[in-house]
């Protein structure tokens, strides 16, 4: 099955799928006097654990990579990718309108010139 690709659109249905992607990640210790089973199975846990942060990096747009690429380990990217794209469209689009707005008030005065305020920053 080939993993789902985030393209930053509809976050709750990709987090879905992947969760089931990544189902067993997390890995528990091996018991003491581990037999050989166990050892082989914890071994190929913890593999499947080392891929996940490789499979997170392959299963976004390549904008989105940029963004996340700097992140340690497969938990703080999925944490990043939350907090930035939970949410409904509704809340998504407010945020976008109030960066709108925020970026109009930074325009200059008709009474501002470019070298007025390059002095003003020197």
């Amino acid at each position: 099955m080939a993993p789902p690709v985030f393209d930053g659109e509809n976050y709750q249905a990709w987090a879905v799928k992947m969760a089931a992607y990544m189902e067993g990640c997390e890995v528990a210790p091996l018991p003491e006097n581990s037999t050989m089973n166990q050892i082989k199975y914890h071994k190929e846990r913890t593999t499947r654990k080392a891929k996940a942060k490789s499979c997170l990096f392959a299963t976004v747009s390549p904008t989105i990579f940029t963004r996340i690429m700097r992140y340690g380990s497969a938990k703080a990217i999925w944490d990043f990718l939350k907090s930035e794209y939970e949410g409904d469209e509704r809340v998504r689009g407010m945020k976008v309108l109030n960066l709108l707005r925020e970026f109009e008030r930074q325009q200059m005065d008709d009474a501002e010139t470019v070298k007025g305020i390059c002095k003003e920053a020197n």
